[in-house]
């Protein structure tokens, strides 16, 4: 099928990384696998960060004067009609307002991945987006809801128990199966271009560094690593960002000269530096799943967490890492402590990450569920139509 993509938070393309930049391309990545022709509808953002009413009524005539457009180029023959439209994660931050409308206009079936709904938002400083979000959500023929929680908001928003699938967070996991299996030289690599000690545990954190949750985050990791001042760990932190300036000084208060700062990292560096760590170590503030804890067990790194969201989605608490009260650093040190003084159950907790991300969440998995996912939302529009007629 000829499948018009469309990510209203975060184009695939754009230049700031991202777990939903990730996961945008990743999707791509399987629909082309699976033999059809994803085709981009635009760079156009709906996202409204601060909750300004205006702006998201501006959005929104902004977004129906595109469909228009694109509708009378689609009608006019200068672009490709398509089979279906899919939309990439629409929340009230970040409606969709092409999908439903050109979905309608060209009685194409509508499939949505990764929406969410929260009924707390109708009345808040987000209601236009909400409203907006909850149209094309009721309009889908099929939404697929990355976690529980999320499946279990869009239900509470009233769409139809039918029309909401589970679609788990995924990667391609053979980057990192393939860098934990030479661990021993990852870890040597890093240990000689960094100079650590090969015998002290390493912890790591890999997030951007943004003037929101992930500040936060990191403003928990630095003090709960700063009540682990009497057992021995380094910590590397991957990630850049505009709030780089501001948190890598309250790391070096937190941790003093047992922190290493990296910056960003190539895609392709990354599974090699999980492999060569012991453990992954991140608060998790308002994280909707965490793309990096998936990865870091995909390695075989067990993981320490804050229990936020969706994160229970990726790591299951005694089996794959340790879940800890949400914004608690006490609790955070606590898990770390132990998972540091215990290599044997670090070894287990890693071992037993990567074979439940190879059996739940390795793009294999995920590409027969999103090919199920086509023909559902194909069936169910036929359905829609047969009524209609």
């Amino acid at each position: 099928m000829r499948i018009a993509f469309h990510a209203p938070l975060k184009p695939p393309d754009h230049p700031v990384p991202s777990g939903d930049r990730a996961m945008a391309r990743a999707l791509l990545g399987l629909l082309r696998d699976a033999g059809h022709e994803p085709v981009g509808t635009g760079r156009f953002r709906t996202y409204d960060r601060s909750g300004d009413p205006e702006r998201q009524a501006r959005i929104a005539r902004l977004g129906r004067e595109l469909a228009d457009r694109l509708a009378r180029r689609i009608a006019g023959g200068r672009i490709p009609r398509p089979d279906l439209w899919l939309t990439y994660h629409l929340y009230h931050k970040a409606p969709d307002h092409l999908g439903p409308r050109l979905a309608e206009r060209f009685e194409l079936p509508y499939l949505v991945v990764e929406g969410s709904a929260s009924p707390k938002q109708a009345r808040g400083p987000w209601a236009v987006g909400f409203a907006a979000s909850l149209a094309a959500l009721h309009r889908a023929d099929l939404v697929l809801a990355m976690t529980e929680r999320d499946r279990a908001g869009l239900l509470e928003a009233g769409i139809a128990a039918d029309a909401v699938r589970l679609f788990p967070p995924f990667l391609d996991a053979a980057p990192f199966r393939a860098a934990a299996a030479e661990r021993a030289r990852h870890r040597a690599f890093w240990g000689d271009r960094l100079g650590l000690d090969p015998d002290t545990p390493r912890i790591l954190a890999v997030a951007m560094m943004r003037a929101d949750v992930k500040r936060r985050s990191y403003e928990l990791l630095a003090a709960a690593l700063a009540r682990l001042s009497h057992v021995p760990w380094v910590l590397l932190v991957a990630g850049d960002g505009p709030a780089r300036p501001a948190i890598e000084p309250l790391l070096r208060v937190a941790c003093g000269q047992r922190v290493r700062s990296l910056g960003e990292l190539p895609p392709e560096a990354l599974p090699g530096l999980y492999a060569a760590c012991d453990l992954h170590l991140w608060p998790a503030v308002g994280e909707a799943y965490g793309m990096a804890l998936l990865e870091a067990q995909a390695a075989g790194v067990p993981v320490v967490a804050g229990a936020e969201g969706g994160v229970g989605a990726v790591v299951k608490h005694g089996e794959t890492g340790m879940l800890v009260r949400p914004g608690d650093p006490e609790a955070l040190a606590g898990a770390t402590a132990e998972l540091l003084a215990a290599p044997e159950l670090r070894l287990r907790l890693g071992r037993a990450a990567a074979e439940r991300v190879r059996s739940e969440h390795d793009r294999p998995v995920a590409r027969a569920r999103l090919k199920a996912a086509l023909e559902v939302a194909r069936e169910r529009h036929a359905a829609r139509r047969r009524e209609v007629v």
